[in-house]
């Protein structure tokens, strides 16, 4: 058993550790942290992208890593969309960011991962506009298709985009799709920094949150912001979650080339040991231990 049931579960984004780390190094590293689960990454490189094209055998490299060090791969975010839009204009990209999400979740389904984050791109490096935002609904809608025959969880991640940058918008596709396959897994630094505040946009997730991105951020500033350093108000959005009954995933979200202090681990770690002072005020009240 690799979790515990009667704590927050506390993952962490697979950038966080060295580019150059194995899958055994990366998991190891994150356990000895005091992580519970990694998150894996499918983003526009062609290192990342060519995951999706793995052999058998090479699939058998990361399950060994994870029976090896009991630590899972829970989740899966596809950054990769960006490049590949759902709602290009272009037929051959919109094909490619098909492809991209069907082979992805075909990926979790063998790896275990339980829930793959969607971003909120209709269109990044092009315009955006009602055409790429209703071919964007429609490759969901695909999605959800092959979500559902495959087990795995699709969820709404608000990023940077105006389609989707606050909770309140991803809800909106959550309920056009009106799928248990279809959830939502907000961003509290993402919409902090676009100017929301997660006191007033995650209680509108009622019933559809399936996890949370932690991570701190300034305005124009969604990356490399030390925790407790910048505007997110971590303290009452955990007290909001605990009072809501919410007791699922927390995933911090770092980027070892971007630590300022030269030390990614060190800062992993200490991350992660101020997450759990923060979850243990939060949910004092609740059965809940970290």
């Amino acid at each position: 058993m690799m979790y515990s049931l009667t704590k927050i579960p506390v993952g962490v984004y697979e950038k966080a550790f060295p580019a150059e780390y194995s899958w055994e190094q990366i998991l190891t590293s994150a356990k000895q942290a005091g992580y519970d689960f990694v998150e894996i990454s499918i983003d526009e490189s062609p290192e990342r992208l060519d995951r999706l094209d793995w052999s058998h055998s090479d699939r058998a490299v990361l399950r060994q890593a994870i029976f090896n060090t009991e630590m899972p791969v829970w989740g899966m975010g596809i950054s990769a969309h960006r490049k590949f839009p759902l709602g290009s204009a272009s037929s051959d990209l919109r094909r490619q960011g098909l492809s991209i999400l069907y082979r992805s979740i075909e990926l979790a389904a063998d790896l275990g991962v339980k829930v793959i984050q969607i971003m909120g791109y209709d269109a990044f490096y092009e315009p955006s506009n009602a055409e790429t935002q209703a071919r964007y609904l429609e490759g969901l809608r695909t999605g959800v298709s092959w979500a559902s025959a495959a087990g795995v969880l699709l969820a709404l991640e608000n990023g940077d985009s105006e389609l989707v940058d606050s909770v309140e918008k991803a809800m909106r596709f959550v309920k056009l799709l009106n799928s248990p396959w279809f959830q939502v897994y907000p961003d509290i630094g993402n919409m902090t920094a676009a100017g929301y505040s997660p006191l007033e946009q995650l209680p509108l997730t009622e019933g559809h949150l399936v996890g949370v991105h932690v991570k701190d951020t300034r305005p124009g500033e969604l990356r490399g912001v030390p925790l407790g350093q910048g505007i997110v108000r971590f303290q009452e959005t955990f007290r909001l979650l605990a009072r809501t009954g919410f007791a699922g995933p927390l995933v911090m979200e770092m980027w070892a080339h971007l630590d300022p202090t030269g030390d990614p681990i060190g800062s992993v770690t200490r991350a992660r040991a101020i997450l759990d002072r923060w979850i243990a005020d939060a949910w004092s009240e609740l059965p809940i231990k970290n």
